[in-house]
Protein backbone atom coordinates (compact mmCIF):
# COMPACT_ATOMS: atom_id res chain seq x y z
CA UNK A 1 0.00 0.00 0.00
CA UNK A 2 3.13 2.45 0.61
CA UNK A 3 3.54 3.49 -2.93
CA UNK A 4 3.33 6.98 -2.23
CA UNK A 5 6.98 7.94 -1.23
CA UNK A 6 7.91 10.85 1.02
CA UNK A 7 11.36 13.00 1.35
CA UNK A 8 13.20 11.45 4.30
CA UNK A 9 14.58 14.86 5.31
CA UNK A 10 11.20 16.27 5.70
CA UNK A 11 9.55 13.27 7.75
CA UNK A 12 12.26 14.17 9.92
CA UNK A 13 10.78 17.13 11.09
CA UNK A 14 7.33 16.70 10.73
CA UNK A 15 7.38 14.95 14.24
CA UNK A 16 8.53 17.91 16.91
CA UNK A 17 8.00 16.66 19.84
CA UNK A 18 5.57 14.04 21.80
CA UNK A 19 2.86 15.37 23.92
CA UNK A 20 3.30 14.04 27.48
CA UNK A 21 0.17 15.15 29.79
CA UNK A 22 -2.46 13.06 31.34
CA UNK A 23 -4.81 13.39 28.44
CA UNK A 24 -1.99 11.81 26.01
CA UNK A 25 -1.63 9.28 29.00
CA UNK A 26 -5.12 8.25 29.05
CA UNK A 27 -5.15 7.74 25.41
CA UNK A 28 -2.57 5.90 25.32
CA UNK A 29 -3.82 3.48 27.66
CA UNK A 30 -7.12 3.14 26.38
CA UNK A 31 -6.83 3.17 22.63
CA UNK A 32 -3.07 2.29 22.38
CA UNK A 33 -1.94 5.68 20.77
CA UNK A 34 0.69 7.54 20.93
CA UNK A 35 0.45 11.80 20.85
CA UNK A 36 2.82 14.20 18.65
CA UNK A 37 3.34 17.65 18.76
CA UNK A 38 3.17 17.95 14.65
CA UNK A 39 4.39 20.83 11.86
CA UNK A 40 1.16 22.69 10.91
CA UNK A 41 1.41 21.32 7.53
CA UNK A 42 1.70 17.84 8.05
CA UNK A 43 -0.76 15.52 6.36
CA UNK A 44 -2.13 12.40 8.26
CA UNK A 45 0.08 9.89 5.32
CA UNK A 46 3.42 12.09 6.00
CA UNK A 47 2.39 11.71 9.79
CA UNK A 48 1.79 7.75 9.42
CA UNK A 49 5.26 7.57 7.22
CA UNK A 50 7.09 9.56 9.86
CA UNK A 51 6.11 7.64 12.73
CA UNK A 52 6.78 4.51 11.14
CA UNK A 53 10.27 5.33 9.79
CA UNK A 54 11.55 6.70 13.18
CA UNK A 55 10.25 4.58 15.18
CA UNK A 56 9.85 1.09 13.27
CA UNK A 57 6.23 0.47 13.89
CA UNK A 58 3.11 -0.83 12.46
CA UNK A 59 0.31 2.81 12.02
CA UNK A 60 -3.00 1.45 12.57
CA UNK A 61 -4.53 5.38 12.17
CA UNK A 62 -4.19 8.91 12.53
CA UNK A 63 -6.83 11.45 14.03
CA UNK A 64 -5.58 14.93 13.41
CA UNK A 65 -6.40 17.91 16.14
CA UNK A 66 -5.82 21.68 15.80
CA UNK A 67 -5.99 23.73 18.28
CA UNK A 68 -6.02 27.93 18.42
CA UNK A 69 -3.54 29.28 20.45
CA UNK A 70 -4.54 31.78 23.63
CA UNK A 71 -4.36 35.60 23.79
CA UNK A 72 -2.12 35.84 26.80
CA UNK A 73 -0.96 39.02 28.80
CA UNK A 74 2.13 40.34 29.75
CA UNK A 75 1.72 43.32 31.66
CA UNK A 76 0.31 45.94 29.31
CA UNK A 77 1.33 43.99 26.09
CA UNK A 78 -0.83 40.98 24.31
CA UNK A 79 0.80 38.11 23.04
CA UNK A 80 -0.22 34.69 21.85
CA UNK A 81 0.67 31.40 21.77
CA UNK A 82 1.47 29.11 18.89
CA UNK A 83 -1.21 27.04 16.98
CA UNK A 84 -0.63 23.69 17.78
CA UNK A 85 -1.67 20.40 15.65
CA UNK A 86 -1.58 17.30 17.07
CA UNK A 87 -1.54 13.84 15.76
CA UNK A 88 -3.27 10.74 17.77
CA UNK A 89 -1.02 7.86 16.14
CA UNK A 90 -3.23 4.38 16.91
CA UNK A 91 -1.06 1.24 16.46
CA UNK A 92 -1.53 -1.97 15.62
CA UNK A 93 -2.44 -4.27 18.23
CA UNK A 94 0.97 -5.92 19.57
CA UNK A 95 2.87 -2.91 18.55
CA UNK A 96 4.69 -0.63 20.80
CA UNK A 97 6.42 3.31 21.06
CA UNK A 98 9.43 3.30 23.41
CA UNK A 99 9.65 7.01 24.32
CA UNK A 100 11.66 6.97 27.20
CA UNK A 101 15.02 7.59 24.61
CA UNK A 102 17.00 3.77 25.46
CA UNK A 103 17.18 2.18 22.50
CA UNK A 104 14.90 -1.12 22.41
Amino acid sequence: MSAVKFDEGRLMSVLVAPIVSEKATMVAEKSNAVTFKVLQNATKPEIKAAVELMFKVEVQGVSVVNTKGKTKRFGKTIGRRDNVRKAYVTLKAGQELNLSGEAA
